[in-house]
């Protein structure tokens, strides 16, 4: 049974006066501190919007009640389509949804306990594996093809995506002409720039810079991606102690600003355009200001995030399942869970780096993608809850068994095993004697048996002549 979609929200990290205190600040931060901005295009947007901007200090202001009328304007629901329908989602509101991320430069080989640099060839075979995991709903670009010059990294890897893997393409870009590039290859494969529109097979990130700054590039990026209508993700990275306050609150304060910041200027560029709200917060190791990615307080962050979001009415992109770990030991198991069950219970939206990620964020492994999807599994079963009522309360069928009886032949376990009960496709549940059996496989050692069959049997790319189009009219790609 797929679980995605499920409303999360039962766990409610902030109070409703927590929040509002946050929404205060950070309007305070907006109107009376203002944001740093370095795109000439975004500043002159910014000014014609109605904010105070001082030119020599590249700094904007905007009164709170214009902030907010911009924020209305951005859509609460974004929808984000897969090539096959069945992977469509829907972000928005309090429903969950689970995703790869990051842009990592290596991949860890456990049996030989090393890592290497990626290649684009690792894309291609990376998405083909999450193509076939369940409990991951949306593929987010995750390695960086060191093999590739610069130049042509963002279309690759954007057909390595499509060419790959059924499900929705999300991922950072690099460059204005990258950008451009991958939003006409984009529209070659939904069949026109229309079709694209209606049905947006692909998003694109651009990142604020903690604290409170707009790198130039990705301001113009930023304008382009919103104009031509695709779905533009707005995260930001404040760490605890580095780039915000070492408190968490203040950290949600930064966090708000930076991404909301990068939403309004969307809103600007193209009223309507469908941008997500978005956070990479996390902590800091202040022994020697190192970035943490499986820090519990991450968790807590991006939990307290989705309820800002929703507060906001907007969609939610959410960081978490990484972890600082090297190898595939149980640190790496028990970071990825705490995190991804923090943020899932909260009801983020889309948790992207939610499989694969580790050492810092530097490293992916094709081991931790299967792992991660078993972890991703018990979460989504965690969100659903217990569902009460006459047929799961069951109590003709306890009085019919009455005591002393058991339940193993009723229909009712046969009508509820799958529903009721999640079932695992790599964890043991062996006796010691049937586990050594088979050959007392670890844990990583039976993911890797399953990744190499679920890569090796892969069967989709794009139809022959999509995909002959793609490479006659996009440069650079590399088949």
């Amino acid at each position: 049974m797929i679980r995605k979609g499920l409303t999360g929200g039962s766990f409610k990290l902030l109070s409703e006066d927590d929040i509002d205190k946050i929404h205060q600040t950070a309007m305070r931060v907006i109107e009376e501190v203002g944001f740093e901005i370095n795109s000439e295009l975004a500043l002159g947007l910014f000014a014609g919007a109605g904010a105070w901007v001082d030119e020599k200090k590249r700094r904007v202001r905007l009164p709170r009640e214009k902030a907010l009328e911009l924020i209305r304007m951005a859509p609460s629901e974004v929808k984000l389509c897969g090539k096959d329908k069945k992977h469509d989602i829907l972000l928005g509101g309090n429903r969950v949804y689970t995703g790869t991320g990051g842009t990592a430069l290596y991949i860890y080989e456990p049996n030989t306990d090393k890592k290497r640099l990626a290649t684009l060839r690792d894309l291609k075979h990376i998405a083909k594996l999450v193509d076939r995991l369940d409990n991951i709903h949306l593929f987010m670009l995750p390695t960086y093809p060191n093999n590739i010059p610069a130049k042509q990294v963002d279309a690759n890897r954007f057909f390595a995506g499509l060419d790959n893997t059924t499900k929705h393409v999300m991922g950072g870009v690099y460059t204005p002409d990258g950008v451009k590039q991958v939003i006409r290859m984009a529209e070659i494969v939904a069949g026109s720039p229309a079709a694209l529109r209606e049905r947006p097979l692909i998003s694109m990130i651009t990142c604020s810079i903690s604290p409170l700054k707009m790198d130039g590039q990705y301001g113009d990026m930023l304008i382009v991606i919103s104009k031509s209508g695709i779905p533009v993700v707005c995260p930001a990275e404040p760490l605890c102690g580095a780039t915000s306050p070492i408190t968490l609150a203040g950290n949600l304060v930064i966090q708000t600003v930076d991404s909301l910041m990068g939403v309004m200027l969307a809103q600007i560029a193209n009223p309507g355009t469908p941008a997500i709200m978005g956070s990479v917060a996390s902590s800091t190791d202040l022994r020697d200001l190192k970035y943490l990615a499986g820090s519990v307080e991450m968790g807590l962050l991006n939990a307290a995030g989705a309820q800002m979001a929703q507060f906001y009415k907007l969609p939610f992109y959410a960081t978490g399942g990484m972890t600082d770990s090297k190898v595939l030991d149980a640190q790496s198991g028990y970071e990825s869970a705490v995190t991804n069950l923090l943020c899932a219970l909260a009801g983020a939206n889309f948790i992207h780096d939610a499989a694969g990620l580790m050492e810092f964020a530097l490293t992916v492994c094709y081991e931790k993608f299967v792992i991660d999807n078993e972890i991703l599994g018990m979460v989504m079963r965690a969100v659903e809850g217990i569902a009460v009522n006459d047929d799961t309360l069951a109590f003709n069928l306890i009085k019919k068994v009455g005591p002393g009886g058991n339940f193993i032949t009723a229909k009712h376990t046969r009508r509820f095993m799958r529903r009721e009960h999640y079932y695992t496709d790599l964890s043991d549940r062996n006796s010691r004697e049937e586990w050594e059996a088979k050959g007392s496989k670890r844990t990583w050692e039976r993911a890797t048996k399953q990744a190499r069959e679920l890569i090796a049997n892969h069967q989709y790319s794009l139809p022959p002549p999509v995909r002959q189009r793609v490479l006659s009219e996009i440069p650079g790609i590399v088949d």
